[in-house]
C-alpha cells in the first residue's frame, strides 16, 4: 500500500520540478552594454583617483613635516619639538579625516555611488523581475556575483532579455 502511494507522489514531484522554469543573468555583461552605467562608473573612477591624489599628497606633507622634524630634532628646544610633533600629528589626524571623508562608510565616494549607480541598479533588477514575470521563471540567477553556479546552459541566459527590457539593443 505505501509503495501505490509513494510512486504517485514522486510523478507529482517530478512533473512540479519540469515546470519550473529557471534563467541566469550575467550582470556584469548587463551593465557593461548600458552607456550610462559606463558614463557613471567612469566619473566615479575620477573623482576617486582625485580623491586619492589629494590623500596621498596630505601623507606626503605629513612624511616630510616627519623627515624635518628628525632632522631638526637635535637643535629644538622642548617646547619647539613638543610643538613640532602637535602639528605633525594635527596634521596627520587631517588627512585620515579626510581619507574617511571621502571614502569612509558614509563617504562621499559612497555618496556618489548612491547617485550615480543605485538608480541603474533598481532599473536593471526592475527589468529582471519584469522578464521573471513575463517569462514564468521560478528563479534567476546571477553567475556575476560569484554564486556557486558551475555550468549553466546559454539557452537559459536571459540577460539579453533584460536589455532589450531596458531598451537596449545587442
Amino acid at each position: 500500500m505505501k509503495r501505490f502511494l509513494i510512486i504517485p507522489v514522486l510523478m507529482l514531484m517530478a512533473v512540479s520540478v519540469d515546470a519550473q522554469k529557471i534563467g541566469f543573468v550575467d550582470s556584469d555583461y548587463i551593465r557593461n552594454n548600458i552607456p550610462a552605467f559606463t558614463t557613471a562608473q567612469e566619473k566615479l573612477d575620477q573623482l576617486s583617483k582625485e580623491w586619492e591624489k589629494e590623500i596621498a599628497d596630505g601623507y606626503a606633507v605629513v612624511e616630510k613635516m616627519y623627515k624635518d622634524y628628525q632632522n631638526e630634532s637635535v637643535m629644538l628646544s622642548q617646547e619647539l619639538r613638543m610643538k613640532r610633533e602637535e602639528a605633525i600629528i594635527q596634521k596627520e589626524k587631517e588627512v585620515k579625516e579626510l581619507q574617511n571623508k571621502y571614502f569612509g562608510m558614509e563617504g562621499e565616494l559612497f555618496k556618489k555611488r548612491q547617485e550615480l549607480i543605485q538608480p541603474l541598479q533598481d532599473e536593471i533588477l526592475k527589468a529582471i523581475k519584469a522578464v521573471a514575470a513575463e517569462g514564468a521563471y521560478a528563479a534567476i540567477f546571477d553567475t556575476a556575483s560569484g554564486g556557486n553556479i558551475l555550468f549553466a546552459s546559454p539557452r537559459y541566459d536571459v540577460s539579453d532579455l533584460v536589455l532589450e527590457k531596458m531598451g537596449y539593443k545587442n
